[in-house]
């Protein structure tokens, strides 16, 4: 039996505070989150833990954040029903509407139909509700997409449903490769290829349009290869950092001759569009 380590944080002020720290939490293992009253539970399999794994996590050190926790041993969590109860369906500007199997089918344009289990990418959280809204945008019809770091594959879901094609979603974790499978399955999808590994995998390949929702450190990592694999004129679609990274970022992406174009802001956390 896999044994995992709960954290049950207070957390205040609570918005935005819960979303800034489940992206942290996420990025260093946590596999599973449920927000409460107060603040948030998490859980990381026992395996993946250490006893000061939650040093470099930001929003613990920062001010602006009242944050305390406890942690315990759990033995089993029934990962469906804890998200079951909490998991509520999302609309974005009237478009798109992003729903788990059991709420009632939506009237908006774009019905995507996700069980996120362990995965990032519900659209509740501010940068993958920011990446819809760039998308939504944009005219797909026929563009060859990646979603890099595609966590339950909701980006390359609404990329096919808005026209692109082909799509390959690629994700470095075994949950969301698998779980990415099954929800471009769940929503029909015919173009998209789902892939588990990093950003070598991009070698040879050429895209009109990139996605990459993963946090600051591997995006300044990364864009070198991003711009590699992008086309002339192509766009790079950047999330998952704070408001105080984006000229951090923009530079990074001058450097390779990548013009910007807009960012979009929500509490704190921003997604930007860049040009090739």
């Amino acid at each position: 039996m896999v044994t995992y380590i709960g954290y049950d944080f207070k957390v205040s002020p609570i918005n935005p505070g819960n979303e800034i720290l489940i992206a942290e939490l996420g990025s260093i293992g946590f596999e599973s989150f449920v927000e409460t009253e107060d603040g948030l539970l998490a859980y990381i399999n026992k395996d993946e833990w250490f006893e000061n794994i939650l040093d470099e996590v930001y929003i613990l050190n920062n001010d602006e954040f009242s944050i305390s926790y406890s942690f315990k041993d759990i033995e089993q969590v029934n990962w469906n029903e804890e998200w079951e109860k909490n998991f509520e369906a999302i609309e974005v500007d009237g478009v798109c509407t992003v729903r788990a199997p059991f709420h009632d089918t939506p009237k908006t344009e774009f019905d995507i139909v996700i069980e996120p289990k362990m995965s990032f990418g519900t659209g509740h959280h501010e940068t993958t509700h920011m990446m819809i809204q760039h998308l939504l945008k944009m005219d797909l019809e026929g563009k060859k997409t990646l979603d890099m770091g595609c966590g339950t594959a909701v980006l390359a879901i609404l990329a096919e449903k808005m026209g692109a094609q082909p799509i390959d979603a690629i994700d470095i974790d075994n949950w969301c490769y698998l779980n990415s499978l099954e929800n471009a399955e769940r929503n029909n999808c015919k173009h998209i290829t789902v892939y588990e590994g990093d950003a070598s995998l991009l070698k040879g390949r050429a895209y009109e349009l990139i996605i990459a929702n993963i946090n600051r450190n591997i995006l300044l990592r990364d864009i070198p290869v991003y711009v590699k694999s992008l086309r002339k004129e192509g766009v790079l679609l950047l999330s998952g950092f704070y408001k105080e990274d984006l000229d951090q970022v923009k530079e990074r992406c001058a450097e390779f001759s990548l013009k910007f174009v807009e960012n979009l802001e929500k509490n704190h956390w921003v997604a930007a569009k860049f040009l090739f």
